[in-house]
């Protein structure tokens, strides 16, 4: 608009001058996401490839999920900036002038539950569940499955007192000293208690992980804004520094909330026991009790046990497991609640994939339909879209996490606070995006990040020991045991083999009788990799590993936007002392030492309490040697390390090593990741101000 005779005149734009005015803007924040993402995601494909030396699979749908994740970052990001954080910011400023700090402890309280629904990575969780076995580690199955909803809650209730501690302590000016020296000693006490109690023990680390899930691109700029406001208003030097502390209790609380919805589940689960006892008529009860109803556990024992241990459900009465599995073929009510889908060819698939001969039988009726099914199943690994399910169910979380969020903030700054909203258009504008930027990013994370995070984990281990490649998984109909060859090894021992046909060339393929079906004919090969480095669990290929995680936190960290903003702040608030560069390398050094520690907490399957005491106790220490300024600086710098693209890759990393090195459940990488940085930046701050007051003295002298 334009300014003619004291009025303002609307200025109209052809559609090409308004492209060319968006179109670069557009252009600058898709690249910032893409500089975010690209040197992560480059250097986890290439290592794969060369290092590891084997194929991307599905390398079409993970580089879909990326160029999405790209996309939806973009929206999100720009969806922050025009509708949250000026919502934010303008509450944070108004909410200490216009109230009494009761109604900001109540408000602090509901925005830290808020923000955790709507930050990106929260829904990682959720994913992970599918990776662990219920008779493995029974209370860490049903939190991340069943009750992953009340972890939401919980992980957000955590967030929640910490913000209205952080507040607390606004208000009356406290350390955030005596917080940490509270909050990590009980903290450590409920871990080193795990350690002792086995369900607990497979909690621990999602208890720790869920600190640094909770401290995203939505919680820490909100949080952050409400922190700067309060300060500003009870502080006498303005208080530019007071947001800083928050984020750490953030981190910091959800974790004792999380152990404690586990204290209270834990009577009512069993031990972590074998399948076979698990599916045992003496446990039902409670095996019952981790799922919504004795047809899920009947479904879920039928997917995932073996033969033997199903006979359980029956007390071993095979004429019973029989009548029941051929129940499912004539009843589709039942078929639905026990396998999900009431269709034939869930049946077919269930059959084919995971049942035995006798029951595939009594599912479908015959041999010959049994047959049929054979030819026309596909049970392999290849991955397949459903294109509407995947943009429903991603597109109504998105709108589960962001709309309370936003519906609560426009309540209180109209009712609580009676102020108008701040450009009602751009508010609106705002919401829109981060609602297609969420759903776009959770789409993408699931296709690509997610996926890929889980490759390249699963693979890593042929660094040190065999591996089955089980996405090459190939499957021979019609074989004829007479190419069955022998060898002799030079011991006189023998092997047998045969050649194969596959992808158009001749492959020598070990024979395994156990992965021949006699009454189908069919043979299952799956390739074997590795060990790359030496031998079975040898120090070269170990060191690969280590290698490989440090360098993959150190880039991951550095392309972290919230770590440059930082760096900014902390060399104003320093007054150049503690420079940005300085800050960003030492948290990523941190970061990368962190993810390399917690990948060998999974290999060797290190009980977590072990991993963080040690550095935790030089914390306090180095907390107590520290001025306020670097305690607060250095704590929360742990916060920043855990962003939207960091977190998924490390939760699915870790899932992967873990399937393939036989431990129930790969968490904790996080929680390493997330103390090292802390330790790195207080160091360092140490021995800055320790140089600092050298230069002071010698000026003086």
């Amino acid at each position: 608009m334009k300014e003619a005779a004291g009025k303002l005149e609307r200025v109209h734009l052809s559609l090409k001058e308004k492209v060319n005015l968006v179109l670069p803007y557009v252009g600058r924040k898709i690249m910032e996401q893409i500089k975010a993402v690209a040197l992560i995601v480059v250097y986890l494909v290439l290592f794969q490839v060369v290092a590891l030396r084997i194929p991307i699979a599905d390398a079409a749908i993970i580089a879909s999920g990326i160029a999405v994740i790209v996309l939806g970052l973009a929206f999100f990001m720009e969806g922050l900036f025009l509708g949250l954080m000026p919502l934010g910011e303008t509450i944070g400023i108004r909410l200490p002038q216009k109230t009494k700090l009761p109604v900001i402890l109540i408000f602090s309280f509901i925005l830290g539950v808020g923000v955790t629904f709507a930050e990106p990575a929260i829904g990682v969780l959720q994913v992970a569940g599918s990776f662990i076995k219920a008779w493995n580690a029974p209370l860490l199955f049903v939190v991340l499955n069943k009750y992953a909803m009340l972890l939401k809650i919980t992980v957000g209730a955590g967030v929640g007192l910490a913000v209205l501690a952080g507040m607390l302590r606004f208000f009356y000016n406290w350390s955030l000293k005596p917080f940490l020296y509270i909050g990590v000693p009980v903290t450590m006490a409920l871990s080193i208690w795990a350690t002792f109690e086995p369900n607990l023990a497979y909690l621990s680390g999602v208890a720790w992980d869920c600190g640094g899930v909770t401290t995203g691109p939505v919680t820490v700029p909100l949080v952050l804004a409400l922190g700067i406001g309060v300060s500003r208003m009870t502080s006498k030097d303005g208080g530019e520094a007071g947001g800083f502390g928050v984020v750490t209790l953030a981190s910091l609380f959800p974790i004792v909330t999380v152990f404690l919805l586990g204290i209270i589940l834990l009577p009512s689960v069993p031990a972590p026991m074998d399948q076979k006892a698990f599916l045992a008529s003496e446990n039902r009860a409670k095996a019952v009790a981790l799922f919504d109803s004795e047809d899920a556990l009947f479904g879920y024992a039928l997917r995932n046990a073996s033969i033997e241990a199903q006979s359980g459900l029956w007390d071993g009465d095979k004429t019973a497991m029989l009548s029941y599995v051929a129940k499912l073929g004539s009843d589709e009510g039942l078929r639905t609640r026990v396998l999900g889908k009431g269709d034939t060819a869930t049946l077919e698939r269930w059959a084919i994939g995971n049942g035995s001969q006798e029951q595939r039988v009594a599912a479908l009726g015959s041999e010959e339909a049994v047959r049929a099914a054979v030819a026309r199943v596909d049970v392999s690994n290849s991955s397949s879209l459903d294109l509407p399910d995947l943009l429903a169910r991603n597109g109504a979380a998105a709108v589960q996490a962001i709309l309370p969020l936003v519906i609560f903030l426009v309540f209180v700054l109209a009712v609580v606070l009676r102020e108008k909203l701040p450009h009602p258009d751009q508010l609106f504008i705002g919401v829109v995006f981060a609602l297609i930027g969420m759903g776009l990013f959770s789409i993408g994370i699931e296709l690509g990040l997610s996926k890929l995070g889980n490759q390249v984990g699963s693979k890593l281990p042929s660094t040190f020991k065999r591996i089955e490649l089980t996405e090459q998984q190939t499957t021979i109909s019609g074989f004829d045991k007479s190419i069955i060859q022998t060898a002799v090894n030079p011991d006189g021992s023998t092997v047998q083999f045969f050649y194969a046909n596959l992808n158009d060339a001749y492959v020598q393929v070990p024979w395994d009788e156990k992965r021949f079906e006699d009454s189908t004919g069919r043979y299952q090969y799956v390739p074997t990799h590795g060990p790359l480095y030496g031998e079975t669990m040898g120090v070269g290929g170990i060191l690969v590993v280590i290698f490989f995680a440090f360098v993959m936190g150190f880039g991951a960290t550095l392309a972290e936007p919230a770590l440059n903003a930082l760096g900014q702040t902390v060399e104003v608030l320093t007054v150049g002392a503690f420079r940005k560069s300085l800050l960003m390398q030492t948290v990523a050094i941190g970061v990368g030492i962190g993810i390399a520690v917690g990948v060998m907490k999974i290999v060797f399957d290190i009980p977590l309490i072990f991993i963080l005491a040690p550095p935790y106790a030089v914390l306090m220490l180095l907390t107590k040697l520290s001025s306020e300024e670097f305690v607060n600086i250095g704590w929360d710098s742990a916060g920043v390390t855990t962003g939207p693209i960091t977190v998924p890759l490390v939760l699915a990393m870790g899932l992967g090593i873990s399937t393939q090195v036989g431990v129930v459940e790969g968490f904790g990488i996080l929680a390493a990741a997330s103390a090292f940085p802390i330790l790195a930046v207080l160091a360092v701050g140490l021995v800055t101000n320790s140089k600092k007051k050298a230069l002071l003295e010698a000026a003086g002298a």
